[in-house]
């Protein structure tokens, strides 16, 4: 299979395309990855260098690739972080390509908003763009909670709210919706829950959670979950296979104290797993 990333890279760390693409490629897909921003290390550090790749650029990459007559061969699209607005719409272009192409093609979008803590932290026109241009063209969409609560305009204190805010996802164009962390009343305190839905059903997957906080694990799931779902077309097996690695790397990282994600020193947990969740029927 064949994949074009289009987001983030950074030289130090697993951000972006820093985690997705070694995680597809590690699963046997081939990636066309594009960079929206090249950055030195991860903006949580509070310093760093490098830059916006500019818009244009980004379009003359996808053009190139293009040019080499590839697009019909090209499975899916995946975004993440755009970084500015005219870049989110070079991203909607591309996808729009590569589905004239190859009329099989799907694209999923991680929409990189926010987070529970820190809030919006992207530019102010971003949020917007992405509830109504992004996920309405999208296949797949991959928000965390604090994404689907502003992209459904609902909490989502209870399951049931999470739920019916997972509707409201699916009634603005995505077939396939998965949250890649989610915390309700329902959830114990020691547990994290994961919740995907598509047309055979709404399923959720709990993990013991663990004590880290790293950057990079909800880029890592959305790129597994999607090659997954392209292989399976089921949500509730794509779940079940990425979030089962994600914890075998998480806990690999959370043994070793690190503040990065252990990728390429966990790579096995991305093939076979050292303990399989199963995605339940909700």
């Amino acid at each position: 299979m064949n994949i074009l990333s289009i987001q983030s890279h950074v030289a130090y760390g697993h951000v972006g395309n820093s985690a997705a693409v070694f995680a597809l490629q590690r699963l046997g897909c081939e990636v066309w990855p594009v960079n929206t921003v090249q950055f030195s290390n991860h903006p949580g550090y509070g310093a760093w260098r490098g830059s916006v790749v500019p818009p244009d650029l980004i379009r003359e990459v996808v053009s190139g690739i293009a040019d080499r007559g590839v697009l019909a061969a090209c499975d899916g699209v995946l975004s993440g972080y755009v970084g500015a607005p005219e870049t989110a719409h070079v991203v909607l272009g591309a996808v729009g390509e590569v589905k004239r192409a190859n009329g099989g093609a799907l694209y999923c979008c991680d929409p990189v908003i926010g987070d529970a803590g820190p809030g919006v932290y992207v530019q102010a026109d971003i949020p917007a763009f992405m509830r109504e241009q992004a996920v309405p063209l999208c296949d797949v969409v991959t928000p965390n909670q604090f994404e689907l609560d502003y992209l459904s305009g609902r909490g989502t204190p209870t399951l049931a709210a999470a739920l019916g805010a997972i509707d409201v996802l699916h009634a603005l164009g995505p077939g396939v919706v998965l949250v890649t962390s989610l915390d309700t009343e329902e959830t114990p305190d020691d547990a994290v829950d994961l919740v995907a839905s598509d047309a055979a059903g709404r399923f959720r997957l709990r993990t013991p959670k663990l004590p880290l906080a790293v950057n990079g694990a909800g880029d890592a799931i959305a790129a597994m979950f999607f090659l997954h779902y392209l292989r399976t077309r089921s949500a509730r097996a794509a779940l079940s296979r990425a979030a089962s690695s994600l914890f075998g790397i998480l806990r690999r990282t959370a043994d070793a104290g690190s503040r990065e994600l252990l990728l390429i020193d966990a790579q096995d947990e991305i093939v076979t797993p050292s303990r399989h969740f199963t995605a339940d029927p909700l």
